[in-house]
């Protein structure tokens, strides 16, 4: 395997997994990325299920525990079965989305000034809540994700449809939306792990089986370079942002998709850098 493209794996795989649960777009920045390597393989998508399957396990590995405690209880504990009923509302809405639009998205939206676009228009949004939060001595009514109910977990499945949109985030629109849901900070970051779980196994299977016909074993090295920087990577943030919202707010977050995004605006309006070929 060619030492820059393993180097060029390795470096998206990180990527993937720092930013799948920020709230600053994982898919924005491979899109950006990608663009400035110009990493460029034929097996790119099913890559792409590579590294968000790395992410992911990270988030199941990092709360094995728990999810082992709530499959234990789905025979017999109300709470448990709650809690999983939640996340399967929660996944649904954006599931539907998805099949319907991702084509029609991904033809029109994959590039990076749109995604810029995405970027800026996302921090303001957050902003905008942490403002209207610190104005009114927010009292969250959610304070743990045991304490959602259906229609709870359905209004942020809703949130998570504008996720669909590169450069928005998934979870950015699913912590955000908690947010101005009701919940507290870490309810809502720890629902946004716990439904990245079916939402990424879900969008990376459906894209597995779309790429099927660029599965080659020669590429399986690229793929586990991929997969292990971002296992490594994810687990490292999931651990640390958990951390972090314990007490802090999103406002710096939302400056960084601010300023990212407008460095990517203000560059290709100069002419400094050409994105017109991304995507």
């Amino acid at each position: 395997m060619d030492l820059l493209l393993a180097l060029k794996a390795i470096l998206l795989g990180i990527v993937e997994g720092l930013t799948e649960f920020l709230p600053i777009s994982s898919t924005g920045h491979l899109i950006v990325v990608e663009d400035l390597i110009r990493f460029r393989p034929g097996s790119r998508p099913a890559f792409l299920v590579a590294i968000q399957s790395g992410a992911i396990l990270a988030v199941c590995w990092e709360y094995r525990a728990r999810l082992l405690q709530l499959a234990r209880g789905l025979a017999g504990d109300a709470g448990e079965r709650r809690l999983a009923l939640n996340i399967a509302i929660a996944f649904v809405p954006a599931a539907i989305a998805g099949v319907l639009f991702k084509k029609t998205i991904d033809t029109v939206l994959f590039f990076p000034l749109p995604v810029a676009t995405a970027l800026v228009l996302g921090g303001l949004v957050i902003l905008w809540v942490e403002r209207r939060h610190a104005t009114r001595d927010y009292h969250p009514r959610v304070n743990s994700i045991e304490e959602m109910s259906a229609l709870d977990a359905f209004k942020i499945g809703c949130a998570q449809c504008f996720s669909l949109v590169p450069g928005t985030s998934r979870s950015g629109a699913t912590i955000i939306g908690g947010l101005i849901f009701g919940f507290s900070r870490t309810a809502a970051t720890q629902f946004s792990f716990f439904l990245a779980i079916p939402t990424v196994i879900g969008a990376a299977v459906y894209s597995l089986y779309k790429a099927r016909d660029q599965l080659q074993t020669a590429d399986a090295p690229l793929f586990a370079l991929g997969f292990a920087a971002a296992f490594l990577a994810g687990l490292l943030c999931v651990r640390w942002l958990l951390r972090y919202v314990a007490s802090h707010d999103f406002v710096l977050f939302a400056w960084y998709r601010i300023v990212f995004g407008a460095v990517i605006l203000l560059t290709a309006y100069a002419g400094v850098v050409d994105w017109s070929e991304a995507g």
